[in-house]
C-alpha cells in the first residue's frame, strides 16, 4: 500500500517529509502558492534569492518560451534581507514545511553579511547559497574550485544551519568544484542551476531577453542535470539534490536512482503549480509498486552496467 512507503527524508540535517522541495527562483517567498497547494505536502520551500540590499533585476522582459526550456534573466530582483525577515519569514514560520534561505552576493563579504543579518532569526531550516546565477554579475564562484571552498569557509564560521551549495553546470569538471564545497563546509550540494543561453527574434533581429543572455531551465536540460548528479554523487561524502528539468515522478525518480537524496521541482511550477505535490505521491506510488519501503532504497541504485 501506498500508505506503508516511507517518504521521510534526512537532508543533512534538514527533516523533511518527503525529498520533493520547490527550487529557488520558482516558488517566490511560498506565500504566493499556498493559496494553490498545500505546502505541508512537500519537503521543503527554497526561497528565491535574498541579497543583502533590494535588487531590482534585470531589465524585461524576463521571461522567454524555448522548445522544452525556459529561458529567464530576472537578474535576482528581491527585496533584500531585512525586508526578507520582517515582511516574509514570520508569516512562513508556520508553513508546516522547512523553509530554506537562498542567498547570493556580488562577493565574499557581501555573502557573509547575508548570513550575519539572518543568523538569530527562527524558522529558517538551512542556507542554500547559490555559487552560480548566470545572469547577473559579481564573481561566479562556481566556475572556480578555489573561489568556491574560499566562500564556503567564510560563510560557515558564521552560519550554525546546515549548508547547501548550488552549482553551475558551466563547468569543465562539476565534481571538482562539488569537493571544493564539501571541503570548504557544506553540508550538501544541489545541482544543477541554468544554463547560459539566449534567443534572437529573427524579425527584429534583436535578442528575446532584455538582458539579452539567460539561463536555460526545463525538460531540455534533464539528461544532462541527470548526468552531474551521478557524477557527483560518486565525488562527494555529502547528499546531493538533483535538479534540471523535473516534470513528473519518474523525472525525480531518476535524479534518484542516479544519486540524489532529494530532488528540487524549478521550471515545472509554472505551468502546474501542483507539480512538486504530484511527484510526491508519484514516488509514493512508485516505491509501493516495486515493493520499496523507504524512499532511501532507491538512492544511487542506478545499475550502471
Amino acid at each position: 500500500m501506498r500508505e506503508s512507503v516511507d517518504l521521510t527524508t534526512n537532508l543533512a540535517g534538514i527533516r523533511m517529509r518527503n525529498p520533493v522541495m520547490a527550487a529557488s527562483g520558482t516558488f517566490g517567498y511560498g506565500e504566493e502558492y499556498a493559496s494553490l497547494i498545500d505546502v505541508k505536502k512537500i519537503g521543503a520551500i527554497v526561497l528565491k534569492s535574498v541579497t543583502l540590499k533590494p535588487r531590482d533585476g534585470n531589465v524585461p522582459p524576463r521571461l522567454v518560451e524555448t522548445p522544452a526550456g525556459l529561458l529567464n534573466a530576472i537578474g535576482i530582483h528581491n527585496i533584500g534581507v531585512e525586508a526578507l525577515k520582517a515582511e516574509k519569514l514570520p508569516g512562513l514560520r508556520d508553513a508546516g514545511t522547512p523553509v530554506i534561505v537562498n542567498i547570493w552576493g556580488e562577493n565574499v563579504n557581501e555573502f557573509v553579511k547575508v548570513i550575519e543579518a539572518l543568523e538569530d532569526v527562527e524558522g529558517i531550516a538551512g542556507i542554500e547559497v547559490n555559487l552560480s546565477c548566470p545572469n547577473v554579475g559579481g564573481t561566479l564562484f562556481a566556475q572556480d574550485a578555489a573561489a568556491a571552498e574560499g566562500l564556503l569557509e567564510n560563510v560557515r564560521k558564521k552560519c550554525a544551519l546546515p549548508l547547501i551549495a548550488k552549482l553551475s553546470p558551466q563547468v569543465t569538471d562539476i565534481t571538482l568544484i562539488a569537493k571544493a564545497c564539501e571541503d570548504g563546509g557544506a553540508d550538501a550540494i544541489s545541482l544543477i542551476n541554468s544554463f547560459p543561453a539566449m534567443a534572437i527574434d529573427v524579425e527584429t533581429k534583436r535578442p528575446l531577453l532584455g538582458n539579452v543572455t539567460g539561463g536555460l531551465s526545463g525538460p531540455a536540460i534533464k539528461p544532462i542535470a541527470v548526468k552531474m548528479v551521478w557524477e557527483v554523487s560518486k565525488a562527494v561524502k555529502i547528499p546531493v539534490v538533483g535538479m534540471g528539468g523535473i516534470m513528473s515522478a519518474s523525472d525525480a525518480i531518476e535524479f534518484m536512482l542516479a544519486g540524489a537524496k532529494a530532488v528540487a521541482v524549478g521550471t515545472a511550477n509554472f505551468v502546474n503549480p501542483r507539480t512538486a505535490e504530484e511527484i510526491v505521491n508519484g514516488i509514493g506510488n512508485y516505491l509501493a509498486k516495486n515493493g520499496f519501503s523507504s524512499v532511501s532504497q532507491i538512492v544511487g541504485v542506478l545499475d550502471a552496467r
